[in-house]
């Protein structure tokens, strides 16, 4: 070309150059290439636009990985994208290579790339060529660096050594990649495989447990810490022509054992095979240095990890009871889930003791904190519980002895590591279902009764175990009826998921009354609604996920026959000295007729109840026992309410004047119940009225039968 004459077209300076043109754009997933890269990439040499999938199936597929990685870190440092890609034919077999180098550029409103760039052949070095030294793949430092990244990430994200192989089989390395790998570790004076990829089940038995004196690259390198490079089955075969039988098999071109050193010791080896030549340059012997270091250091926090979740979890199931024995008429079902992170290892605990007397008792607690301390804690705890419990001592007594117990042994001179427990302790009468129940600051019991309703069992308690050394624990006496379910439970049940105890009980309440199955299917239930994966849809109104270990005690009754009962019973006690607790019988009442056909009657009976509870808390020296039973069908239901008394006085009607503050109880009742009654007892008294649901009004006779009675 004479100087001043124009300058030939860029198409034809690059077809003389034997350089192709593509463009790629991710949003429409197509590819256009010219008739140089179209041959370049073994079709007809022409123009043509090629889907995603068409162009991926030209290419090796790890070249492939490759050019993606290398795209996104060129568009973020803002330079060319140049990598070596190997082009296949239908075989799979490698026909030729070309570099690619293209200028990307990212759409953030397509959310895609587009890339314009070129392809050209180049020569694949031979192993152990001068050519083989010299990079081929385009910017070889940059893929490294992004290759690298991404390997450490990955790796240090791994939580197990099986995790570890895993990520360390899937390793896409720049220009070069392993079919095979193998990971060795040491035992004594022998070689053993932790594991393995690309090779069938089985292929690793003639290495396993080899003597390090073995002529085996894996030993040489455990016995000298020192890397064993193998480019050629010839050189293999020169080098270890005792094991090279047993390598021979797998049809490997070339190989890489390399130490796996950990602060100076080297633990084991990691052999990586290649099915094609490798000359092993120095740039790729550097990668392969750099993933051995990287992958030491997972194997070893993987192991370390593994020892300590097998240590905590040894040590928290030593410390958690098995179920027995049965209790006779009973069934029983317990989880515990630790859930807090950590050691996985916490406070929470839940025990069966049997009794002297013939009985048996249940325990849940929960010691304050997470760790090792707590865990240590609720083990003298639970010892302590079992021992008081064992002399016979009654359950408000078991709670006083652990709570000074507890206090004696956290509050120190220092008072640096205070801790106090809530505790539930509950005597079970297998014969009769009576419960004793005495509460440390730990959430209420749970009853589902036989027809599936859902209520919480309001109980007398006192403080946390080991806040005050002479604290009391009073007892609540309530039966556990035929087709009844009891749960208790920690406070990690309730509100793990982000939600508080109001939130929670919604929530576990949901799960109780749908289900239908064993204790043991309603145990799993519980514990996949709050901590598997469908609790993610359930989640709390509090910001973060709150978690916590759960602890669940399941204790049935079943049902006597086959006819399930139709009645639902309740009571509660209200002491001299807890009016507060006249809130808590309103709020029971209205659970047990949670499904009553009229919310009129509802409120009447809740009106009643809180009326005549007052009434014995204001004119009597003793406390109130309420005892209500819905019995029946649904839809012609009937409520009867009995309020028990150690009063001599029988109440009798008056007309109040205008201005009286009391009198009117007994109007009231006359007023709002369908029928009721004063009936003395041996010793006291008892109040009791009744409404039927039929129709929202009148029992079996009518509003005015003969059920219905006045005061007497």
């Amino acid at each position: 070309m004479r100087t001043g004459e124009p300058l030939p077209s860029v198409g034809d300076v690059l077809a003389a150059l034997a350089t192709g043109l593509w463009h790629w754009d991710t949003a429409a997933k197509l590819v256009t290439v010219d008739a140089e890269a179209a041959r370049l990439l073994g079709l007809p040499a022409r123009q043509v636009t090629l889907t995603e999938a068409q162009t991926r199936a030209r290419l090796h597929p790890v070249d492939w990985n490759e050019i993606t990685g290398v795209v996104q870190l060129a568009v973020s440092e803002g330079t060319l994208a140049e990598v070596r890609i190997r082009i296949v034919d239908e075989h799979g077999r490698v026909v030729r290579v070309v570099r690619s180098r293209s200028k990307p550029s990212y759409d953030p409103a397509r959310r895609s790339y587009e890339l314009i760039g070129t392809l050209q052949e180049v020569t694949e070095p031979i192993p152990g060529t001068a050519a083989a030294r010299s990079a081929v793949t385009g910017d070889w430092r940059r893929s490294r660096e992004a290759f690298l990244l991404d390997a450490g990430r990955a790796l240090a994200e791994a939580r197990s050594t099986a995790e570890v192989l895993r990520v360390a089989a899937g390793l896409s390395m720049p220009g070069f990649s392993p079919d095979g790998l193998a990971v060795f570790g040491v035992e004594g004076d022998r070689l053993t495989v932790i594991g393995h990829h690309g090779h069938a089940p089985g292929d690793d038995s003639p290495f396993s447990h080899l003597p390090l004196a073995t002529d085996y690259p894996a030993a040489e390198v455990v016995r000298t810490g020192r890397a064993v490079y193998v480019s050629s089955p010839e050189e293999y075969m020169a080098r270890y022509p005792v094991t090279w039988p047993l390598a021979r098999q797998f049809g490997r071109h070339s190989w890489a054992f390399l130490p796996l050193t950990v602060a100076g010791r080297t633990m084991g080896a990691w052999m990586a095979a290649f099915t094609y030549p490798v000359a092993f340059t120095p740039d790729e012997r550097a990668v392969l240095t750099t993933v051995a270091r990287m992958l030491a250091q997972a194997l070893t926090r993987a192991g370390a990890a593994e020892t300590e979740r097998e240590l905590t979890e040894g040590l928290q199931r030593s410390m958690l009871p098995s179920l027995g024995p049965e209790i006779p008429g009973m069934t029983v079902a317990a989880r515990y889930i630790p859930t807090g992170g950590g050691l996985q290892v916490g406070g929470d605990w839940y025990d069966m003791i049997p009794l002297p007397n013939g009985r048996c008792a249940l325990a849940i607690g929960d010691v304050q904190g997470h760790d090792v301390r707590a865990a240590g804690l609720m083990g003298q705890l639970r010892i302590a519980l079992r021992a008081y419990a064992s002399e016979g001592h009654r359950p408000d007594a078991v709670l006083s002895r652990a709570s000074r117990f507890l206090h004696g042994i956290t509050h120190d001179e220092h008072m640096t590591d205070l801790r106090f427990a809530t505790c539930l302790y509950v005597e079970v009468d297998p014969g009769t279902g009576m419960l004793e129940i005495a509460r440390a600051g730990h959430p209420n019991p749970a009853i589902r009764m036989a027809d599936g309703t859902v209520m919480t069992r309001p109980t007398a308690g006192g403080l946390p175990l080991g806040v005050d050394p002479d604290a009391d624990y009073p007892t609540t006496r309530f039966a556990l009826e035929p087709g009844e379910t009891m749960m208790l439970c920690t406070d990690g049940l309730i509100e793990t998921g982000g939600h508080d105890m109001e939130s929670g009980w919604r929530r576990i309440r949901a799960i109780l009354e749908e289900h239908r199955g064993d204790p043991e299917s309603l145990a799993d239930a519980l514990v996949q609604g709050v901590h598997g994966p469908s609790s993610h849809h359930t989640t709390g109104p509090l910001a973060d996920r709150r978690e916590d270990d759960i602890a669940v005690l399941l204790l049935n009754r079943p049902e006597k026959g086959a006819v399930r009962p139709t009645a639902r019973r309740t009571l509660l006690a209200v002491a001299q000295d807890e009016p507060e607790r006249i809130a808590e019988a309103r709020r029971h009442l209205r659970g047990l007729l949670h499904d009553w056909r009229s919310a009129e009657q509802v409120d009447s009976a809740v009106l009643l109840v809180s009326e005549m509870v007052t009434n014995v808390l204001v004119h009597t020296d003793s406390d109130a026992l309420l005892i209500a039973e819905v019995a029946g069908e649904p839809g012609g239901r009937r409520l009867r309410v009995d309020v028990t008394d150690a009063g001599d006085d029988l109440p009798h009607k008056r007309r109040p004047g205008e201005l009286a503050s009391s009198g009117r109880g007994l109007l009231l009742i006359e007023l709002l119940a369908q029928a009721w009654g004063v009936e003395p007892r041996g010793e006291g008294k008892s109040i009791w009225f009744e409404l039927y649901e039929s129709d929202g009004a009148g029992g079996p006779d009518g509003p005015d039968g003969p059920g219905r009675s006045g005061g007497s």
